[in-house]
């Protein structure tokens, strides 16, 4: 098997019981549900992530969620990145998204990382901002909290009777991205947030 054609999806969180439900959490829990579909289990990788091999979309794929906390994801994606020998736009990362509402998933190539810092590890781990990215909508907080304090909170009620929805959507996604590509996958789920109200680019 050549490893030009594999695919490395990383998705970002913080490992631990406590940090399970949170929504900076988002992007572990659509990997556990990528996992489920390759039919095999996370294990402990020397790059300090989570990793399992299998095939997606008829395609060989790595996944994996770095066990070394949200600021540091950089260092096991690039490491995962040597081990297996993935260019940069076969990289997908799965990622909670601030700046877009809960109920929405988009799909993007490169741009900033939104404060975010997982993304600003992973660029900065890997040199490049062009990869691809998931990215899965919490809004902001409410009022005059903390966002640092909000992404760290558990998802409320009502999102989580929607939240199975949207973690199998955007598993759905990550499929269709390598399967499709990014143009076509940005036609088909652009337009089917839960939440239509001003739907970022």
């Amino acid at each position: 098997m050549s490893t030009d054609e594999r695919w490395l999806v990383a998705g970002l969180g913080n490992p631990g019981p406590e940090y399970a439900g949170n929504r900076h959490n988002a992007g572990f829990m659509v990997l556990d549900e990528l996992a489920a579909r390759v039919g095999g289990r996370f294990r402990m990788h020397k790059s300090r992530a989570e990793a399992l091999e299998g095939r997606l979309a008829g395609v060989p794929v790595a996944l994996c969620k770095p066990m070394t906390y949200m600021n540091l994801s950089g260092g096991p994606v690039a490491a995962l990145r040597d081990f297996f020998k993935v260019a940069p736009e076969r990289i997908i990362v799965v990622h909670d998204e601030l700046d877009i509402p809960y109920g929405a998933l988009r799909a993007k190539l490169g741009g900033g990382d939104n404060g975010h810092n997982g993304l600003k590890s992973i660029t900065k781990s890997i040199g490049t901002r062009d990869y691809l990215r998931i990215r899965f909508g919490i809004g902001r907080p409410p009022g005059r909290m903390d966002p640092a304090t909000f992404v760290l909170r558990d998802f409320a009620t009502a999102e989580r009777r929607d939240l199975p929805f949207l973690v199998d959507r955007a598993a759905d996604m990550v499929e269709s991205l390598i399967r499709s590509g990014l143009e076509q996958t940005q036609n088909t789920y652009h337009s089917q947030d839960l939440n239509p109200a001003k739907p970022p680019r």
